[in-house]
Parts: C-alpha cells; structure tokens; sequence
C-alpha cells in the first residue's frame, strides 16, 4: 500500500525511522528540563507561531482569501498553538502530524485538521525498513487519505533528540551534580587536634570561634595541636557554572539558535548591529528550516489547489520594518507612479477614505 497523497510511500534514509520520531533516547519532556534547551525551543516555536499564514497566487503573487482552515486548522484551538506544536515536532523529532478531521464537498481536499503528538504515532516499513507502508495512531491502523489520513511534515534538519541527546544528557548531569552538591553540602576544612581529646562543649566552641573568625578576617591562628586540613573540593573547584555555559554553547550550535540570544557566555563577543538586521539573520539561519517545511507542505496539490502557494506573513510582522522607513518606501513608489493613492492606503492597512472594510459592510458567513 502506497499512496503519497497524505504521507505514505515515503522513504526513510535512516535505519531505526529515526526521521519519523522513533530511535531517540531521550524523552521531549525531559530535556526541556535544560534551560538553554527550553528557551532555544520557545524562541523558534514562539516566533513561527505567532506569524499569520497567507494564500498567494504562485505566478503573480497576488494574496487571494484565506480558506477557514488556514486562519484556523483544528477548530478546537488557536492557529498559533497548532503552529507551535508543529514546529516544536518538528524541532525535536524531525517530523509532525495532522490527522485530517473534514474534507470540501467539492474537491475532497481537506477542510479541518488536528495535531497528533509524536508518542501516538507508529510507523510501519516495508521488509527493507526503507518505506512507510502505513501510520497508526494510537495502536489503530489510519486511512491512506481521507478523514482519518494523516498529513505529515518533515523537516529539513534532524531532530535535536537524535543528534543532541549526549549534549543534553550531560546538561542534565551538571544539574543532578549541582543540585545534589546544594542539597547535601559537605566540610570543605576539618580541623585535626593532635594533642589531648576535648570535650563536646570545648570542640563546638572551637568550631564556632573558627567560623566566626573566617567570617570577619581572612588570616587564621592556630594552637601547635591544631592543624587545618582542606577536604574534597569546593563548587568553584567542580566548574559547574563553566561547564554549564559551555554546554549551552553547544546546545545552542545544536538548535541553530545564536548563543547570546541564550545568554550563552561562551560566545558573547559578537558585531553590532540593529534589531531588524539581528531578526533577519535569526530567520534566515534558525528559522527558515521550520518555516520552508511548513510552507511547502501546505502548498502541495493535495491541500491547496494548484497555483497556489502558502506562505507565512513574516515581512509584515516579525520583519516589518518601522513607521519611517516604510512610509519613505510608500512615498518613493508614489512619486515612481509604480502604486497610486489606494494601494498605498492598502499597503498601510488603512481604509481608502475614511470607506471600505467594516464588520457593518461584510457578510459574514
């Protein structure tokens, strides 16, 4: 059974269907117990997310209506918290899933989806474990299209689960270091009496004439039957914060994200530059992957009708440029005569005098 319509018939180019989630070693959950890996996470999936998708004619570029279920894929919830599983799927595992929920009367494509996490799928392989046969959710074979089908998303880089998982692991293993080193602290100096045994009474005022003395003064007197001996070593000694920052370095080489945007201080000479040029090279180095693997996706013949494209609206929002600096570039067409008056009232999202668009003029169905 093969049918690439919604997903099947694909070929895996890693033994273990590592790309379709299976093969990994380390669970989503607890590696967003890493800091660096939580925040490379909500700054990828957090900016896609929060971008509108748009329908475009392929040839001339022209935005036409968006179907309902591009503003709105699974009527049970916000487009940006489907976006933002999608991505975080994809980030992790390499893959995503939507399980088609409704199809148009009219041409069978569908009309309503909703997101599956990674942990209800299974994949079945031809004998050769190089072509998906079929999909089940949730132990249950799915159909090869229609309701029920599954609609997946591959992405272009691999999961961070199946590349990363030492790096991450040994993240978790500074954290467990620390955190048992805070919560059972041990004698880092013992004072050593060579002479007479003393009293409980005398050894606990003696320890406490000590640690007073080490508070106020850094210069210590010892008795010639007292000699200070140092005892394993002190956190500083353990490099739990250099090892800390180091792996975070890594993690974010791992996720494509630049290190200062995680407070990385491995990396954190870097060259000015303004916010909108910092954005740009965020998209075009940590970004552009997840947003190229959900627009085409969206885009195939199966989904949108042919000549037509998705895209996601980021130059006008993530990437939109200041107030002065677009009504410059809206002047200067003017002046070209490349738009006239309307269009540029368009282009700012203001109503042609003071008439148009209002919820008082639009039927709405």
């Amino acid at each position: 059974i093969m049918d690439s319509t919604y997903g099947a018939g694909m070929y895996s180019y890693n033994s273990g269907l590592s790309n379709y989630g299976y093969g990994v070693s380390l669970d989503r959950n607890i590696a967003l117990q890493v800091p660096s890996v939580a925040r490379c996470r909500n700054l990828i999936a957090g900016v896609i997310s929060s971008i509108e998708l748009e329908l475009y004619n392929r040839k001339t570029g022209q935005e036409l209506e968006s179907p309902i279920w591009l503003q709105q894929p699974d009527i049970r919830q916000p487009l940006s918290v489907t976006l933002a599983y999608t991505v975080d799927a994809l980030l992790f595992y390499g893959v995503a899933y939507w399980r088609v929920t409704s199809l148009y009367a009219d041409d069978g494509r569908p009309s309503g989806f909703e997101f599956v996490p990674n942990t209800r799928v299974t994949v079945t392989t031809n004998q050769y474990g190089d072509q998906v046969e079929y999909y089940s959710v949730n132990g249950v074979r799915t159909p090869m299209d229609g309701i029920g089908s599954l609609v997946t998303y591959q992405s272009l880089l691999p999961g961070v689960l199946q590349t990363g998982s030492r790096t991450i692991q040994a993240a978790l293993d500074i954290q467990k270091a620390a955190a048992v080193a805070a919560a059972t602290p041990m004698a880092t100096t013992i004072l050593k009496n060579t002479g007479a045994d003393l009293p409980e009474a005398q050894i606990q005022g003696l320890l406490a004439a000590w640690k007073s003395a080490r508070t106020n003064r850094s210069t210590a007197y010892l008795t010639s039957t007292l000699e200070a001996q140092n005892l394993g070593f002190s956190p500083k000694d353990m490099t739990y914060n250099e090892s800390s920052q180091y792996l975070a370095t890594e993690i974010a080489r791992l996720m494509n994200v630049p290190a200062y945007y995680i407070s990385a201080d491995m990396n954190n000479s870097m060259t000015y530059q303004n916010i909108l040029d910092g954005r740009k090279e965020f998209v075009a180095y940590s970004l552009q992957p997840f947003i190229s693997a959900i627009e085409n996706r969206l885009s195939m013949d199966d989904i949108t009708r042919h000549g037509n494209v998705v895209k996601f609206a980021i130059d006008e929002s993530f990437l939109r440029v200041d107030t002065m600096a677009r009504l410059d570039a809206v002047e200067k067409m003017l002046n070209l005569g490349l738009i006239d008056l309307s269009q540029a009232q368009g282009m700012e999202q203001l109503t042609p005098n003071g008439a148009g668009e209002n919820t008082n003029d639009i039927n709405v169905q």
